[in-house]
């Protein structure tokens, strides 16, 4: 029987933090960075043991951590795969992350894994089955589960919502919490021609309980610019900004900078962090001192 190390869970503070990378096993370990938390996808740890549970364990008794499911298919029409939920719930039981998320997605068909996060349809029907899906897998994980927005590259005909009251209504249904990916509304919202500020202002600040920024590339397809999803490289400009309008309206939150393809060396990584920790701060400097504007003397 394996022995699994007992975790207690431990907030996250509205800090940044990064995804673990296996490039960044040994940095973190021998250096003990200042970083708010790691961000894993349970998919990679879904052995019993091996060397990414050791390091894993190692890292999690000096940092939060959380979850971030890629391949449960909530959208999708299949039934949830057992087996999957099974070890998903293991993880979260053995590692007790202050965060467990998955997507607005779907990535199975009649059993088949497609490896990719394809877009619903915004109907009524769709929300039907994801309301169903969030609920069992909540139900299974016995806690809370933060739905992402996805980036997406087409739309549906017959849609009869936009993605904000979709992803606010699932919430209201299954009292799950969101995630805001605030690149994956820029890359969207380029894609697609809506205002990315519009999007963001549209969600209730009490749903948000993590925010994501990542890079992303730029092709021409026929012509046309198309923004994809890759994380790849660094933050760009645009999506800092949006970031800033996001915090300054909500509030500070734990926010994750994505960066899974082309992993850059460590040092890299952790400036792109303490961007956003500054951002964080910045905007909570702000706050206070709206609030203390607020109190009568």
């Amino acid at each position: 029987m394996t022995n699994h190390l007992a975790f207690q869970p431990d907030p996250i503070l509205a800090r940044a933090g990064v995804g673990l990378k296996a490039d960044h096993y040994k940095t973190i370990l021998e250096t003990k960075p200042d970083i708010g938390w790691f961000e894993v996808h349970p998919e990679n740890y879904m052995g019993d043991g091996g060397s990414p549970h050791a390091y894993l364990s190692a890292i999690r008794q000096d940092y939060p951590l959380s979850l971030h499911g890629v391949g449960m298919s909530l959208g999708g029409v299949d039934p949830l795969d057992q087996a999957h939920l099974s070890r998903f719930a293991s993880l979260v039981e053995r590692y007790q992350p202050a965060l467990v998320s998955e997507h607005l997605a779907w990535a199975t068909h009649k059993g088949d894994f497609l490896n990719d996060l394809l877009p619903l349809p915004l109907t009524q029907e769709a929300l039907d089955v994801m309301a169903e899906h969030v609920d069992q897998m909540q139900s299974a994980l016995k806690r809370q589960v933060l739905v992402e927005n996805p980036s997406t590259y087409l739309s549906f005909e017959g849609e009869v919502m936009e993605e904000p009251e979709f992803l606010v209504a699932l919430a209201a249904r299954t009292g799950c919490g969101l995630l805001l990916d605030v690149n994956n509304v820029y890359v969207s919202a380029c894609n697609h021609g809506f205002d990315p500020v519009a999007y963001i202002d549209a969600i209730p600040p009490g749903l948000i309980g993590e925010v994501h920024v990542a890079g992303h590339a730029v092709e021409e397809i026929n012509g046309t610019q198309l923004r994809i999803d890759d994380h790849g490289s660094a933050v760009v400009d645009e999506v800092w900004k949006l970031f800033g309008r996001l915090i300054e309206r909500v509030g500070p939150k734990p926010s994750l900078v994505e960066w899974d393809t082309n992993v850059p060396p460590w040092e890299i990584l952790k400036a792109e962090a303490d961007k956003a920790d500054a951002l964080l701060m910045q905007h909570d400097l702000v706050l206070g001192r709206r609030h203390a504007d607020a109190v009568p003397a």
